[in-house]
């Protein structure tokens, strides 16, 4: 064998040894009993010490340095080496019992926010994340001297290959001098607009769940490879070629489960058209995490939260729950989808002060992560930002720091990709109406096929096979411009043309 192809059947076992763990992870997120949580930690816990040995197998290094030579791979097999080295390089600065003591870490801290985000209970949640907070900082410093980089950037890099949170820092600055007074004049503008009721419930589970399952199927989502549950927090996960979403229902108001079911199926249709032939490589990994959360939000709030989806959706909404009347017609329903408010829950909100919420949450983890704060002050000062950025103050923390499972299951440094995931989102839309002209009037029929089409051309089957800022400029004539978005919200939340 070439060292390329032992490099490729190597990475092929460590994918399927992931598959494993991701439906494990996903049955530990949506229906496993309380009591399986010792065994179901110690088992993951093996799993990802084991995988970890597979990642950083010393023959990898010999191997890359064998295909480095090899002249006879073509542009996906030399993307994959250097996708593999990345990989590797990142996963040598980590010894296994680090790993090991992470995986356990997290998984008893998922299980002690889940009741202390019901009870509004930081501080019983406290010393569970102090000790993930503590691995998470110890793998950011590991990581960081391999790379060169802050244990902050070393985390960042990890989602966002090649992210630097200076750029973020510049971004994220213009962005919270912008949406304050910005939020304040789409309020006022929405105020001036004839005002219609709001659907009222109850909504039965049932129904809702019913009607995100046809939803899913509008847009695309292969049900043959995936399906929809629930969870206490929605994501995208699962294995490849099984691609496992999750909502969460209230019968009081039917959009939040909707739409976070629309989000995650523009997930989970990355997922699905990622490249087959290297479904198991590295290079056919999608590309970065903004590009992931690029391609949710723009399912969700780009195309589905436009004047088209409402109304085709329209009609099927009023099926689904046997209503009638002015608050579910076409107009009142795209109001509601685009009510713009001041709110505590990120999953909830709109897309004028999502990007607050974000920008809340990247301050406070590169704090903590940098030694800057104490993590019993997090409740406070999340409190204070969110007064600062928002202009509310939550009342407990269960719609305050304790809202997302994010930084329990030692996802540090992910955040910033979601509103850099919504940039992108504009940019990619933004690009796909101007090459396909059917891409709107589709979505209005409900045939999402043309975008779709676009999308796994441009984006979901390219992988990894380009870095971030060359596969957006490939697909949309530039790198990320912050300007496309801001035009995006201008126009459809202040009436401006």
């Amino acid at each position: 064998m070439t060292a390329y192809s032992e490099l490729s059947s190597h990475f092929a076992r460590a994918s399927a040894l992931s598959n494993a763990i991701g439906i494990l992870q996903w049955d530990s997120d949506t229906m496993m009993p309380k009591g399986a949580v010792g065994t179901r930690a110690e088992s993951l816990a093996f799993l990802r010490v084991t995988h970890h040995g597979l990642m950083t197998d010393p023959r990898i290094g010999d191997w890359l340095a064998a295909a480095d030579t090899d002249t006879d791979l073509g542009a996906w097999e030399r993307a994959n080496v250097r996708e593999i080295r990345r990989i590797w390089t990142v996963d040598t600065a980590l010894p296994a019992d680090l790993v090991e003591a992470s995986s356990k870490a997290v998984s008893a801290c998922e299980m002690a926010w889940r009741q202390a985000r019901a009870d509004a209970d930081f501080p019983a949640l406290l010393p569970f994340l102090e000790e993930v907070l503590r691995l998470q900082r110890e793998i950011g410093t590991a990581k960081g001297e391999k790379l060169g980089l802050s244990a902050y950037d070393s985390l960042l890099n990890d989602y966002e290959p090649g992210g630097r949170s200076a750029r973020i820092d510049g971004l994220f600055t213009d962005l919270a001098a912008f949406l304050p007074a910005f939020t304040d004049e789409v309020i006022a503008h929405q105020a001036r607009q004839p005002q219609t009721p709001s659907p009222d419930g109850p909504f039965p589970v049932e129904a809702q769940r019913a009607l995100g399952i046809a939803m899913m199927g509008v847009l695309g989502f292969d049900f043959a490879r995936g399906r929809l549950d629930v969870s206490a927090h929605p994501f995208c996960g699962g294995a490849d070629n099984d691609v496992r979403i999750t909502t969460r229902y209230d019968e009081a108001d039917f959009a939040r489960a909707l739409m976070g079911v629309m989000h995650e199926t523009g997930h989970a249709l990355y997922e699905q058209g990622r490249p087959q032939a290297f479904l198991h490589q590295p290079v056919g990994a999608a590309r970065s995490m903004s590009v992931h959360e690029s391609q949710s939000l723009l399912m969700e709030m780009q195309a589905c939260r436009s004047r088209e989806f409402i109304t085709f959706a329209a009609p099927k909404m009023r099926e689904a729950f046997g209503r009638s009347g002015p608050a579910w017609e076409a107009d009142a329903l795209l109001r509601h989808y685009t009510k713009v408010h001041r709110g505590f829950i990120r999953v909830d909100a709109d897309e004028v002060t999502y990007p607050a919420h974000i920008i809340l949450r990247y301050r406070l983890e590169k704090a903590l992560i940098g030694d800057e704060m104490r993590l019993a002050d997090l409740p406070a000062a999340w409190n204070a930002m969110m007064k600062e950025l928002l202009g509310i103050t939550p009342p407990d923390d269960r719609v305050g720091c304790l809202q997302d499972i994010h930084w329990p299951s030692g996802g540090w440094g992910y955040f910033p990709t979601y509103t850099l995931g919504a940039m992108t989102a504009a940019q990619v839309f933004d690009a796909a109406r101007r090459a396909d002209p059917d891409v709107l009037p589709g979505i209005a029929k409900g045939d999402f096929a043309p975008l779709v089409a676009w999308l796994r051309a441009n984006i979901h089957g390219n992988g990894s096979l380009f870095e971030t800022d060359e596969l957006l400029t490939r697909a949309t004539g530039r790198p990320l411009d912050a300007s496309v978005f801001i035009t995006h919200l201008r126009r459809r939340y202040a009436g401006e043309q």
